[in-house]
């Protein structure tokens, strides 16, 4: 369903003038992330919880699901006029100031804090309050084809070409590495080694599959790599700091790949679904992707080309060592909540290791304890990972869970992006995201 301008308040009243089945009876309402994995996670784990002896008809909870686009203004909208459509609505970390005057804190109990962690609790807070279930950690893995890297490592002459390719593109000394220690200048140059354009004996066409379309997602894929040379949006006095050498030596590294043509050249329109489909097509050597999407690009079924040979490590190391970006998605509770204490008594048990491990087990991506996480190992190993890189590598950007933190991330995409396809320097790209910023961050 599209939205378009009509806001969740006038399709709820929609919706409760049509009779849902399995639904007639139920007043804890939840508004969810539309699409994807999250949403097939959560109907799950809702008509487990609908199901038990010990809730109510008054407690059982319905769920709505909107197009994502414009998701957040309009939510925004809804809860700045009072609406009661939703007693449940979701929060993320890139949202939570924008959203916490229209909040109410929820206490999750001590048991949350074993189940998921204090850290990856930290994602769904604000002004050290608690305001949300953090159902999904996203954040990012680097995914590789293991039979072209171990290939180019036992070939002498592929070692020396690849140094060559290293020394001309890059103007470094490299050698062939395993990719969990790669920095970002062996990553590099082996995206450029496996690219016909610049290889012409490459197996696959392409070295990596860039994230570079005029879209906010795509610059919390892409700013790992300044981070991991120390970059931030703003030091600790609050001043915008986004025209550091660090910012520079990621962008230049991203648009030097592109104008070598390691990744695809339509890839200034490209995101998750298009870096999906190209690397699963099995002509690129690398993705730096979301790690959702490592479900599709192991499974045999979807993607055959690769998921047998498709590695998964960490982003690369900078100076500054490796830096994952995450952010969380959860649920939180409305201000104007018709049903509060069922809205709570929900929440609280969405914070359990039973409700937990139900969402994992539906396809969700929750960050969880070791001793939890162990549990759905077998199943899930994409997790385990996960935890392990939020717990060793992730960050959140200062000012990047501000109100203004989506406007932040739209900027840059409109700047960074206008700069990568050769629109404007990359000067003038980092002197407009900074007056940008600075407007939009200021106290």
């Amino acid at each position: 369903m599209k939205l378009n301008r009509t806001s969740f308040s006038a399709v709820a009243v929609l919706l409760a003038s049509v009779a849902l089945p399995g639904m007639s009876h139920a007043t804890v309402t939840v508004l969810g992330w539309p699409g994807g994995s999250e949403e097939t996670a959560l109907r799950a784990t809702v008509e487990a919880y609908n199901a038990q002896s010990g809730v109510t008809d008054a407690d059982k909870v319905e769920l709505l699901f909107f197009n994502r686009d414009g998701f957040f203004d309009k939510l925004q909208a809804d809860m700045a006029a009072g609406s009661d459509a939703f007693d449940v609505n979701l929060v993320a970390t890139y949202s939570i100031g924008r959203y916490a005057p229209y909040m109410e804190p929820v206490d999750l109990g001590t048991g949350a804090g074993k189940v998921f962690g204090e850290s990856v609790l930290k994602t769904m807070q604000f002004d050290g309050k608690q305001y949300g279930v953090p159902t999904d950690l996203s954040l990012h893995f680097m995914y590789y084809r293991k039979d072209l890297v171990d290939a180019l490592m036992r070939d002498d002459a592929a070692r020396k070409k690849y140094a060559e390719i290293a020394k001309e593109h890059l103007g470094k000394d490299l050698q062939p590495k395993d990719p969990d220690s790669w920095t970002w200048d062996d990553w590099a140059a082996t995206t450029l080694y496996f690219s016909k354009q610049v290889n012409s004996e490459s197996p696959v066409r392409y070295g990596t599959v860039l994230q570079m379309k005029n879209l906010l997602f795509n610059m919390m894929v892409f700013q790992s790599l300044p981070r991991s040379y120390g970059a931030d949006w703003m030091d600790k006095e609050g001043n915008v700091t986004v025209d550091s050498d660090a910012y520079k030596t990621g962008l230049e590294l991203y648009k030097k790949l592109y104008d070598a043509g390691a990744s695809p050249k339509d890839s200034l329109s490209y995101e998750y679904a298009e870096t999906n489909a190209a690397y699963g097509s099995g002509q690129a050597a690398t993705a730096l992707q979301w790690n959702a999407a490592a479900a599709d690009l192991t499974n045999a079924e979807k993607t055959p080309a690769v998921a047998e040979v498709t590695g998964i490590v960490a982003p690369p190391a900078g100076p500054d060592g490796r830096a994952d970006h995450i952010h969380g998605l959860g649920l939180g509770l409305n201000k104007n909540a018709k049903n509060k204490e069922g809205a709570v008594r929900f929440l609280k048990w969405l914070a359990t290791e039973d409700a937990a491990l139900l969402y994992a087990r539906s396809g969700g991506s929750p960050a969880l304890a070791p001793d939890v996480v162990a549990k759905v190992s077998k199943e899930r190993p994409d997790l385990v990972k996960l935890g392990e890189f939020a717990s060793k590598y992730g960050y959140v950007m200062n000012g990047a869970t501000s109100a203004k933190a989506l406007s932040v991330y739209e900027l840059q995409a409109k700047e960074f992006t206008g700069y990568w396809a050769g629109q404007q320097s990359l000067e003038d790209a980092l002197a407009h995201t900074k007056a940008g910023m600075q407007d939009l961050l200021k106290k």
